[in-house]
């Protein structure tokens, strides 16, 4: 049995080539939304929710599973590390694919930093007002406090979850400046986005093409909007980024070791 924790499009991806290679497998995602999103895959069984590292040890245990590919966001650093925890002790397989990365172009309008907290320092000090955030919900409250204390708008791009939309809504933030939309966007829409809210400047992630960065840079820097990217942590070794070597691998794997 082959464990495959999802909930990216590279997921959704790899689920559908393992389906249609007749693999055998089960898919865990963070939220209700993602698994959702993965209903039409032949999967034997759809795990929603976060689970620890030991939680993913009793999982792997119990459904007797030889393999683990982990294709979760590049940064969810915590839920790659309670993967590769689990896999060690229960000496299970462990494969993680990760997007390929973004050539950034250059422009004076890029600001890279190393984390979330200075990204909600640069942004500040960039903004004359209003502040567009893309960077998902789970470090919302850092961007919250450092808008509110400087006294600037902050809006927020969210995917329409109802567990991301509650957040939202417990730290404070106006139901108008809340966009909840899934995506990734053309330029065309990110800029009529940035252009409506009066964004003075863009926070984002390096999500790669797939998680549509480069359409995002592409609208900001049209609109001469500064841009702030969080730079991905560290990638882990041996990590690869290309979905035909990860699948030829798995199907080497199968034929060798699952039985």
């Amino acid at each position: 049995m082959i464990l495959l924790l999802a909930g990216t499009a590279e997921g959704r991806e790899i689920a559908a080539r393992l389906s249609g290679a007749g693999h055998r497998f089960i898919t865990c995602t963070a939220t209700a939304y993602g698994g959702r999103l993965l209903e039409n895959s032949s999967a034997a069984e759809i795990i929603s929710g976060r689970l620890d590292a030991e939680e993913l040890a009793e999982l792997i245990r119990n459904r007797k599973v030889q393999l683990v590919v982990d294709a979760t966001h590049p940064y969810a650093e915590v839920a790659t590390a309670n993967a590769s925890r689990a896999c060690a002790v229960t000496a299970t397989k462990y494969i993680r694919y990760q997007r390929p990365a973004l050539a950034m172009p250059v422009s004076p309008l890029i600001y890279q930093v190393q984390g979330y907290s200075e990204a909600a320092d640069q942004a500040v000090e960039l903004a004359d007002q209003s502040i567009f955030l893309a960077t998902g919900v789970k470090t919302l409250s850092t961007f919250v406090t450092a808008a509110r204390a400087a006294g600037k708008k902050l809006t927020v791009r969210v995917i329409p979850d109802p567990e991301g939309l509650r957040r939202c809504l417990e730290l404070g933030i106006e139901p108008g400046n809340i966009v909840a939309m899934q995506g990734p966007f053309s330029t065309d829409l990110n800029k009529q986005l940035l252009i409506h809210y009066r964004a003075d400047v863009l926070v984002t992630k390096e999500s790669g093409t797939t998680g549509g960065t480069d359409a995002k840079l592409a609208a900001a820097l049209d609109l001469a909007i500064p841009v702030v990217i969080i730079k991905r942590p560290p990638v882990p070794e041996g990590a690869l980024d290309n979905i035909e070597e990860l699948l030829a691998i798995i199907a080497l794997y199968e034929r060798t070791e699952i039985k």
